[in-house]
């Protein structure tokens, strides 16, 4: 299964990400347009073997492709999940460039298969802060 690529455009979520049952491939995306990563992504392995822990910035879109049979993948946000200020990136848009280590075409919701692209994404004009709930 893949998941994401999801934001918040509102109240910008930082993210610290584990996985404590198999191995996932973790992927981020800068969305803050002032920045000089802007639209660059970094995707590593987080297991439960190799302990690795990520955190996600606000202002960053996040997703992962489960590579394991199954896993869980534990969350730490920053603030709460709204869902009306939920967006979506395309995961498999060329202009980000991830090289998604795919043996088959992902299992996708339909959320995430209707992502938009990195050009017509709703994304942040200046670097977000992480506010508390």
């Amino acid at each position: 299964m893949l998941r994401g690529l999801h934001y918040q455009v509102e109240h910008a979520q930082g993210k610290l990400v584990r996985v404590a049952v198999g191995e996932v491939f973790d992927v981020v995306v800068d969305l803050r347009r002032s920045s000089p990563t802007f639209g660059r992504s970094l995707g590593m392995t987080l297991s439960a073997q190799n302990r690795r822990m990520l955190w996600v910035p606000p202002g960053f879109a996040h997703g992962f492709l489960t590579t394991s049979d199954y896993a869980e993948f534990l969350y730490k946000t920053s603030d709460y999940w709204y869902p009306e200020h939920e967006r979506t990136l395309l995961w498999n848009d060329p202009a980000l460039g991830i090289a998604w280590p795919l043996s088959a075409a992902p299992v996708l919701t339909p959320k995430d298969a209707a992502g938009t692209p990195l050009a017509q994404a709703d994304v942040y004009a200046i670097a977000t802060r992480c506010s508390r709930p």
